[in-house]
């Protein structure tokens, strides 16, 4: 097993797909070596990704930290990971059974290559999952460059006629989400992906196409994926390019560190509790310091900071992907969008008032502030007591030379 070839095939279909599926196309090899040369090592790292923070790691609630008991984890780790093998074949094997209706030639191997290059993108922003809170969009932003990539790859896999690669891989997407589900709700229960990838696909239309490259209305949904693609193409690119420039593996910001930016109060609040820990996995280091403050009238914030570190790759793919979007609810409303070269994400819900605001600051640092409070701008404000451009100033601290 080369691992060395791996991670080339990985940097390669994530940077370069357009030049890349050509390669893959025109490769000898068969169902088992796909197997055991790449999919059975790929798709388990987001897997072992959600092991290593539902079990070891744990997820932060009002200043607890929740684990899922290690033997109950291991039994659903195992369990999801056979379905996931399971689920690239049955894919593969429908991928294959649909290529005649779409003008492709039928290939049970290319069709596993299909899903397996094309999933490569999903798997790899699964590991994204130990990263506080922003994992989520991190794994949108994977799931939804899987669909470029399948879209791309499937004329010369499957050899279907470009102007026909969108309904192909539209068919295949729903197919997949299907799949997903069944898999979900075993393992861990359903997660919502689905009215993303159905709004991402609904409405699109191909204008024209000369040999395989397809023309595509740049304001139809399909459009805007490719749009979407083409960033995180660059994301990746530019990523790569500092990583041979002399950014390695980085080294989080130390616990007493990053915790120092978390100030004693916050206006009426008072600081009632501060905690800071710093996490090794899957060779990504992660610091996160958390603060609970109160005020008398039972209102309450939780404001954390995050370094991400050695998952600055994926913070960067995730802030070039992310929609800019906003949702109103019946009770308030949801959005994400940039300011000032950062990624923020806001909500609030005017029954409860509850709400959230966070920022991705330097493509390195996550900044949050969530609780019951009398609006909006109060979280804001919160977020502002942090001395945001020295959190910024340190974006490069840390960092190895290969």
């Amino acid at each position: 097993m080369d691992f060395g070839k791996i991670i080339e095939r990985i940097k390669a279909i994530l940077t370069t797909p357009k030049t890349e599926w050509p390669v893959v196309a025109a490769e000898t090899t068969s169902v088992n070596g796909l197997y055991t040369g790449y999919i059975a090592i790929v798709a388990a790292l987001p897997i072992i990704a959600h092991f290593i923070k539902g079990s070891l790691i744990g997820a932060g609630v009002f200043g607890i930290t929740v684990r899922t008991p290690i033997g109950m984890g291991i039994v659903g780790m195992v369990l999801h990971y056979v379905l996931a093998l399971v689920i690239v074949y049955v894919v593969a094997l429908i991928i294959n059974a649909l290529a005649p209706t779409f003008g492709g030639q039928k290939d049970m191997t290319q069709a596993l290559k299909t899903v397996a290059y094309s999933w490569t993108a999903s798997w790899v922003a699964g590991i994204a999952v130990i990263v506080p809170w922003l994992g989520w969009l991190i794994a949108i932003a994977g799931a939804v460059y899987a669909i470029y990539l399948l879209y791309l790859g499937l004329p010369h896999t499957m050899k279907c006629p470009p102007d026909k690669a969108g309904g192909y891989t539209a068919v295949s997407v729903i197919i997949a989400i299907v799949l997903s589900w069944i898999v979900g709700a075993i393992v861990v229960g359903v997660i919502g992906t689905a009215a993303m990838t159905g709004a991402a696909m609904g409405g699109m239309h191909v204008t024209g196409s000369n040999g395989d490259s397809v023309t595509i209305d740049g304001n139809s949904a399909l459009g805007k994926l490719a749009a979407m693609g083409q960033r995180a193409e660059q994301a990746g690119k530019e990523t790569e390019a500092a990583q041979k420039s002399g950014g390695g593996s980085v080294e989080a910001l130390a616990p007493e560190q990053i915790k120092a930016f978390l100030p004693d109060g916050l206006g009426s609040f008072k600081r009632t509790g501060l905690s800071a820990q710093r996490n090794t996995a899957m060779g990504m280091q992660i610091s996160q310091a958390s603060a609970d403050y109160a005020a008398g009238n039972g209102q309450h914030i939780t404001l954390e900071v995050s370094d991400t570190g050695g998952a600055k790759g994926l913070m960067s793919l995730a802030s070039a992907m992310a929609p800019e979007e906003e949702k109103q609810t019946e009770h308030g409303y949801e959005k994400t969008y940039s300011a000032d070269g950062n990624l923020i994400h806001e909500a609030w819900d005017t029954q409860s008032k509850y709400g959230e605001y966070s920022m991705v600051v330097g493509k390195r640092f996550a900044v949050k502030a969530n609780g019951n409070v009398d609006g909006i701008d109060q979280l804001k404000q919160a977020v502002a007591s942090i001395d945001l451009a020295k959190l910024e100033s340190l974006k490069d601290a840390g960092v190895k030379s290969n």
